[in-house]
């Protein structure tokens, strides 16, 4: 085996653990996943794990209709070290919501996913 042939195989399994976990993830929501709330928020709000390529992050808000009740484009907010993505609701009348995400995080690797949220009387 040659010696850039080793130092290659060596490189490949010193990065390989550090690109299993390369993804972005949620550390935490507001509102919660599966919150009950008393009052409709304005904004919803995801931080991540991982800096995020915001042109390419979607957030979404529909209702237990499947109907759209986020306002305008998700966005990254500045000075979150690209890891709060967060988008505006109307005011939501009492019933179950559910909140849509997709994300690319600044490596490249895409994550997905959805919770539910209800507003109650």
């Amino acid at each position: 085996m040659t010696q850039a042939l080793r130092s290659a195989l060596f490189g490949l399994l010193v990065l390989a653990p550090g690109l299993a976990f390369a993804h972005a993830f949620p550390e935490r929501s507001a509102p919660r996943v599966g919150a009950t709330l008393k009052a409709s928020p304005r904004f919803v709000r995801i931080w991540f794990d991982a800096g995020l390529e915001g042109i390419f992050c979607h957030l979404t808000v529909k209702n237990a209709q499947g109907v759209t009740v986020s306002h305008g484009r998700a966005h990254v907010v500045p000075h979150s070290h690209d890891r709060l993505l967060e988008v505006a609701i109307a005011p939501l009348k009492p019933g179950k919501y559910r909140v849509y995400w997709s994300v690319i995080a600044v490596d490249g690797h895409h994550t997905e996913g959805h919770y539910p949220f209800r507003i109650t009387p």
